[in-house]
């Protein structure tokens, strides 16, 4: 007897999921969500799109276009949209939220482990070889952005324009992050007006190609009535939101005073939070020029350290903000000098709650209204034009990381550090011609690094 040929089989659509079940989906994801935005979103769409089949492919895109023109973890904002979806506000809460939960935990304690013991020989040479490494992985970014925006430059001028400005901007004039996107911002505005060929490939996916059988959320299915907009809806949520934020700051300054260390993290990782344009590499140069040039709360390398950690973690990679703000908590003693761990910890609780606060309210407030202008060029050319100013800030911000590496232990009879640079060009081979996994290189530079540390050689 021949079996059935699988185009004959019927597949049925899946049953409606309930909340228990998406939360536990959710929490799961929480600890596996390695590999940066595209490791995320690769997860998301096996586990939601082809197995469970939750939502349709071109829903799914759909949900990814749109998060991608907002600020903020495109993949964090991914899963909140989804969860929104498909079980209305708490679902978008739980989903976002159990995405960035776990990373803070493991954060949090990572950090309690670099600041009470990063001083200890071997510790200090996992570092040593780790600093490398992440000088490679943040080239590696420029170029996955890059190639994605910046196509051939006689057909987009402009764009390669808008990122080479952007580069000696930051790293030459020393402009504060917020001027250059604002900059970009209305270069896009103009170019959707003189050339808007140049800006219209906006920072889309593209149209589905793919069926994985009937979803829950299909391509046809009525988009749910909470998703749709509503004046009302949309003011209620605001308050919300503005009651989620004003809370939290009214206690700071009132228990802290405005020029304390916590409450001027709050503000200051608001600002952060509505200029993530790009992702979380985009805004690592704002966040080294307050938190480290301006504010103090780290230095240079322990924030090389923190991205590290970052990239090692599960969550979207601005979680390293809470690695900033453990160690900014730690020394500048918020709690005083017998709670150094609580006090770093609340330190990353606060920093965490305020970058993350917007992305929820861009979903949840914004979605119904932004969905049905996406795909217009004048809302996705400012976007194009931002993105292409992204490529030039974190190649600056690469620039730095590999100075800061030449320049840290100049190998005697050299006037930089041979043994660092070898392991950068080490880890960047791997990355860009041999797709080797962040972690994996992390990992190996660490051990060598270690080794080297022990070996008394660097």
């Amino acid at each position: 007897m021949s079996a059935v040929p699988a185009a004959a089989e019927v597949v049925r659509s899946p049953e409606p999921v309930r909340f228990g079940e998406a939360l536990k989906f959710w929490l799961k994801l929480g600890f596996i969500s390695f590999g940066g935005p595209a490791g995320q979103i690769a997860i998301m769409h096996r586990e939601l799109v082809e197995q469970k089949r939750w939502i349709s492919e071109r829903r799914f895109l759909h949900a990814l276009n749109y998060c991608m023109v907002l600020p903020g973890p495109e993949a964090q904002q991914l899963a909140t949209y989804i969860g929104w979806l498909m079980h209305r506000t708490w679902g978008g809460v739980v989903a976002g939220g159990l995405f960035v939960l776990p990373s803070l935990v493991i954060l949090t304690v990572l950090s309690w482990m670099y600041a009470a013991f990063g001083h200890v020989s071997w510790v200090a040479g996992l570092f040593h070889g780790i600093k490398p490494a992440v000088s490679a992985i943040v080239p590696q970014a420029v170029w996955r952005i890059g190639s994605r925006t910046l196509k051939n430059p006689a057909r987009t001028p402009w764009l390669w324009v808008i990122a080479l400005a952007s580069f000696l901007g930051i790293a030459w004039l020393k402009l504060p992050f917020p001027l250059i996107i604002g900059g970009a911002a209305l270069a896009g505005v103009l170019g959707a007006r003189v050339v808007p060929a140049q800006f219209a490939g906006g920072a889309g996916h593209g149209a589905a190609e793919k069926s994985w059988g009937p979803a829950l959320i299909d391509d046809l299915t009525p988009t749910p009535s909470h998703a749709v907009f509503r004046k009302a809806r949309l003011a209620r949520v605001l308050a919300v939101a503005a009651l989620l934020w004003l809370l939290p700051m009214g206690v700071l300054v009132a228990t802290q005073g405005w020029d304390a260390t916590l409450t001027r993290m709050g503000w200051f990782f608001t600002k952060a939070a509505l200029l993530t344009f790009g992702g979380g590499y985009a805004v690592l140069p704002y966040v080294y020029q307050g938190a480290v040039e301006q504010f103090h709360w780290l230095t240079g390398p322990q924030m090389i350290d923190g991205l590290a950690l970052g990239e090692t973690t599960p969550g979207p990679l601005i979680m390293v903000v809470a690695f900033v703000g453990f160690v900014g908590g730690w020394t500048r003693q918020v709690l005083g000098p017998e709670l150094l761990f609580l006090g770093g910890a609340l330190a990353a609780t606060v920093v965490t709650w305020f970058t993350f606060l917007p992305s929820f309210v861009f979903i949840l407030a914004g979605g119904p209204l932004v969905e049905a202008t996406h795909g217009q060029l004048r809302f996705t050319a400012p976007l194009t034009a931002i993105t292409a100013a992204v490529v030039g800030v974190i190649a600056s911000l690469a620039l730095f990381f590999l100075l800061h590496i030449a320049r840290d232990v100049p190998t005697p009879g050299w006037p930089v550090d041979i043994v660092s640079l070898a392991i950068a060009a080490a880890a960047a081979v791997a990355l860009l011609r041999f797709k080797a996994g962040v972690i994996p290189v992390i990992a190996a530079c660490a051990l060598v690094g270690m080794g080297l540390r022990l070996a008394g050689i660097s």
